[in-house]
């Protein structure tokens, strides 16, 4: 009998001007990572990130010496396998948009938990986007706004062939999902009832051939529909 495949952890490296927080992180994460360095600073960041090559980098927004855009316009084009998380007090829709467009593969405030710290990050080193629930919304609106005109979700051509199978309120309700909102919170915003959603969720799982939400963003990801 085989022995089980150890798991690889992911190699994180921590961009932040507090200290403490750096700490508090560090602490928070335990063993689900490896922390390989830190930075308080733009230029530091850069050295540090650039010798180690990180999985993925927590990066802060507001930074001495600049700004977390600054540290990935610096590495993103030089080191494409790194992976950046903004970790950010500020949940500020110019913000959020800033990093995303500089290439963050997603972004959460540092009213995180734990747990959902490390799920987070695991998320990212896979190749998933990750959003506290309530900024996913900027990133789409901001996105939506400044791109070409587009033709009516119905008429655009399916990249998968699942998603021909989506009536239009399981379009709404997989897109939200995807981007993290909560059945509570997809009810609110489609005026409809907690239970209507978690019927149209398990439609669309089905129907996508899919067996939980994580495989779902993978799969919005993947289609351009986030």
């Amino acid at each position: 009998m085989s022995a089980p495949e150890a798991v690889t952890r992911p190699r994180v490296y921590l961009v932040d001007d507090h200290a403490m927080v750096r700490s508090g992180v560090r602490a928070e994460l335990g063993d689900a990572v490896d922390v390989v360095g830190e930075a308080a600073d733009v230029t530091s960041a850069v050295e540090g990130i650039r010798a180690t090559v990180p999985d993925v980098v927590l990066l802060d927004v507001h930074l001495p010496g600049g700004d977390g855009r600054a540290v990935l316009d610096a590495l993103r084009g030089e080191l494409p396998s790194v992976r950046w998380l903004a970790l950010s007090v500020s949940d500020a829709a110019e913000d959020v948009i800033a990093v995303i467009r500089a290439g963050a593969r997603g972004y959460v405030t540092k009213t995180i938990s734990g747990p959902d710290l490390r799920a987070a990050v695991q998320r990212v080193a896979d190749g998933d986007v990750v959003f506290s629930p309530r900024l996913a919304g900027f990133v789409l609106d901001a996105f939506a706004a400044s791109g070409p005109a587009a033709a009516p979700a119905a008429a655009d051509p399916a990249t998968d062939p699942g998603l021909d199978l989506l009536s239009t309120r399981e379009r709404e309700v997989m897109q939200l999902l995807a981007r993290g909102y909560t059945y509570r919170e997809i009810g609110s915003r489609l005026f409809i009832s907690v239970k209507t959603v978690e019927s149209h969720a398990s439609n669309v799982l089905r129907k996508l051939q899919l067996s939980n939400r994580n495989e779902l963003t993978r799969w919005a990801a993947t289609n351009r529909l986030l």
